[in-house]
């Protein structure tokens, strides 16, 4: 049966608001693909920081603001989970191989 092992083998973002999680993370996928969809998505939100560092909120609406939060939410955490799974992943070789006892020379 093959159900748990796609369970063990996708993680779902945590920013996923429905029951059926349709994004998630592969976690087959190369550490170096998965740390590169993070670094993606949190340069985004620091790029997007560093833009509203340099305007005025004069006349910003109310609703503006909550729109910059929730993306910027998004980018964030996606980025954190795509992190998590990233270090999993690379710890993971290290569990599936233990070490095996030294034998002694003959």
């Amino acid at each position: 049966m093959q159900i748990p092992e796609t369970m063990d083998r996708y993680r779902q973002l945590r920013t996923n608001f429905t029951d059926t999680h349709p994004l998630i993370i592969d976690t087959e996928a190369t550490a170096e693909d998965i740390q590169s969809a993070a670094h993606q998505r949190i340069r985004a939100a620091s790029d997007l920081l560093e833009t509203f560092t340099c305007l005025t909120y004069e006349h910003a609406d109310l609703n503006d603001i909550s729109h910059i939060i929730n993306a910027l939410y998004l980018l964030v955490q996606d980025g954190c989970d795509l992190l998590e799974a990233a270090q999993h992943v690379q710890l993971q070789p290290a569990a599936d191989n233990p070490p095996q006892p030294s034998q002694p020379l003959s």
